[in-house]
């Protein structure tokens, strides 16, 4: 196992504020469910101008603006696209004119589960064209019914009101100065535009923060050194390389270049790989499949550094034999021997360096590997150029043993903040399914621990690696992240019941809560692709009400509804004042029964 992940975890743990180099988080907290709408979006109408002029036409606008990390969606959804679409609904003084005119083109924005979406964010302006009556001689008041679906990584929320603006009349328009053009291109989102300015003063804060990073890899590849696979052979190969150069130092340090040289070969190659393949395959650490592969591969290789089994052994002797490789290509390819051999001990570091590696542009991927490279290489440059260092070396022991063990808890906690990662990424039955598969693997480490010892015969060794192949296999396989379209689902509050019934929209309510067991056996209805096309047809609200946490609110609302505990789940439908309460053990059936008997 590979000590360097105690540094390098720290990238792996800070990818995502790496991935912005830096930039300080949002204030706005989008995982408070009490934040009120116009916390999450702002909605206001503007027009282009102070006073209009009679029978001439002007551009007004409702003016969106989205909080951190929110977005909306677009008038018209692609078809790949699971949101609903944002309606504005204009009113006008009788005999003036509305024209529709194209809105801002739509554009990719994070979404919920980690998939991007399309949609607007920032501040963006939905504009039309509105002519006054010719005859017209007093102000008019114009007004505009707003209907979206404001979501965040995490849920979405509906949001509605009606706004209005009161425009005077006089013989000429006055430009409004204070509002970009409304042509259906002014679109301010903080997505695709920022200030020229506010780049360039955080352009040194990002900087300063990739060189961290940068030095953080080469820390690493200075503790891939202390390895077993790695570090009893240093000073026997530089002992060897003075023997062959007597005493011309020039020789000496000629063969730590050449061995420096054929370890940055090998982690440039390596590095060209993973590049290859995040490209090519598309990895993100926003997906749930990539992270939980990077979550089990961790796993497995915390619980070899901890001592349940070993990787590697015959790693090591290949290692010992680095010193008979004779010149100076002997030195370049124990560079790349060097690389090879600490692999089983790196195989953590690469799981983390490659995720980093895949929000980098090519450059500075290859160089956070070039900078491990450097770091792996250094001690061998050092002892070439000092050689008398080697008898200051501490002597190898079983105190490598212990290191390397204490080293693991890192590794499990690289597990936790992956596991974290992924609540945010799956459903909640999901994720209780996808930790129950990673006991599995562990499980099958341990068989492979328990029962592959040395001293067992071949047939025993073979029967049990392949049990150990097989119990792996299927956890990986249970607990691989279901890639299924997911239903769409806002957060309950009092409020927004009230007003979604007021506008005659059928409103679904899941009482749930982690704790409870039933809750998350009949979450597996909601996969039921018929079911969710029922819920889109019949224009369905959806609302999450989380009882994990002490809410006097929702057992007040449990409480009204007759009921004392959860699961408690029901169907508001328009027009009628009680709602329809489902069994406690959901089924596919039940639940269509209940939406089929919504009108329409």
């Amino acid at each position: 196992m590979n000590l360097q992940v105690s540094a390098l975890l720290t990238i792996f743990a800070a990818q995502s504020a790496f991935s912005q180099f830096g930039d300080e988080p949002p204030k706005f907290d989008p995982n408070d469910p009490e934040a009120p709408q116009e916390d999450r979006l702002t909605v206001e109408v503007v027009a282009e101008v102070t006073s209009a002029a009679p029978g001439k036409p002007f551009l007004a606008a409702v003016k969106l603006t989205h909080a951190p990390l929110h977005h909306t969606y677009g008038k018209v959804l692609p078809p790949d696209v699971i949101g609903r679409p944002t309606s504005v609904t204009w009113t006008v003084p009788e005999g003036w004119k509305l024209e529709e005119i194209p809105w801002p083109a739509t554009y990719e924005v994070p979404s919920t589960e980690g998939k991007m979406s399309e949609g607007y964010d920032g501040t963006t302006y939905l504009p039309i064209r509105i002519t006054p009556s010719a005859s017209a001689s007093n102000s008019g008041e114009i007004t505009a019914q707003v209907s979206a679906l404001v979501c965040d990584p995490h849920s979405c929320m509906p949001f509605g009101g009606t706004l209005s603006l009161s425009i005077p009349l006089a013989d000429a328009a006055i430009t409004n100065k204070t509002i970009p053009p409304l042509d259906g291109k002014a679109n301010l989102s903080g997505t695709n535009t920022s200030d020229d300015s506010e780049i360039k003063e955080a352009e040194p804060e990002r900087q300063r923060s990739f060189i961290t990073y940068v030095f953080f890899a080469f820390i690493g590849g200075l503790i891939l050194n202390i390895m077993p696979c790695v570090f009893p052979v240093l000073g026997i190969k530089i002992m060897g390389i003075v023997s062959q150069a007597g005493d011309d130092r020039k020789k000496v340090i000629a063969h730590g270049f050449t061995y420096a040289a054929g370890v940055l070969l090998s982690f440039w190659v390596l590095g060209l790989i993973v590049i290859l393949l995040g490209k090519g395959w598309g990895f993100q650490l926003q997906s749930p499949t990539f992270v939980f592969v990077l979550c089990a591969f961790f796993l497995v290789f915390a619980l070899n550094m901890a001592g349940l089994f070993e990787i590697g052994i015959s790693a090591v002797g290949l290692g010992s034999g680095l010193q008979t490789k004779q010149g100076i290509a002997g030195s370049f390819f124990s560079g790349l021997l060097a690389t090879i051999v600490a692999t089983p001990c790196s195989a953590p570091f690469l799981g983390a360096a490659l995720g980093v590696t895949l929000s980098l542009p090519p450059a500075l991927a290859i160089l956070i590997f070039t900078s491990v490279g450097i770091g792996l290489a250094f001690p061998f440059l050092l002892l070439s150029f000092f050689p008398n260092l080697v008898s200051s070396l501490p002597k190898p022991g079983a105190w490598m043993d212990s290191f390397k063990q204490g080293m693991s808890f890192l590794l499990f906690g690289t597990v936790a903040f992956l596991a974290w990662t992924l609540t945010g990424l799956v459903e909640s039955l999901d994720m209780l399914v996808l930790l129950l598969s990673l006991v599995v693997v562990a499980m099958g480490c341990w068989i492979y621990g328990r029962w592959n010892s040395p001293l067992a015969s071949a047939k025993t060794r073979t029967i049990v690696t392949i049990i150990a192949l097989l119990t792996i296999a299927g956890g990986i396989f249970a607990g691989w992240p279901n890639q299924k379209i997911r239903l769409e689902w806002g957060t309950w509050s009092e409020t927004t019941v009230e007003e979604l019934r007021r506008s005659d929209k059928p409103v679904y309510i899941d009482f749930t809560a982690k704790w409870c067991a039933t809750c998350q056996i009949n979450k597996r209805v909601y996969k039921n692709k018929r079911l969710q096309a029922l819920f889109k047809e019949k224009r369905v609200e959806l609302l999450i009400a989380d009882w994990t946490n002490e809410g006097p609110k929702i057992q007040k609302a449990i409480n009204d509804l007759g009921k004392v505990a959860i699961p408690v789940n029901v169907l508001y439908i328009p027009g009628e004042d009680e709602p329809i309460i489902l069994p406690e053990l959901l089924t596919v059936k039940n639940v269509t029964e209940a939406l089929n008997r919504i009108s329409g």
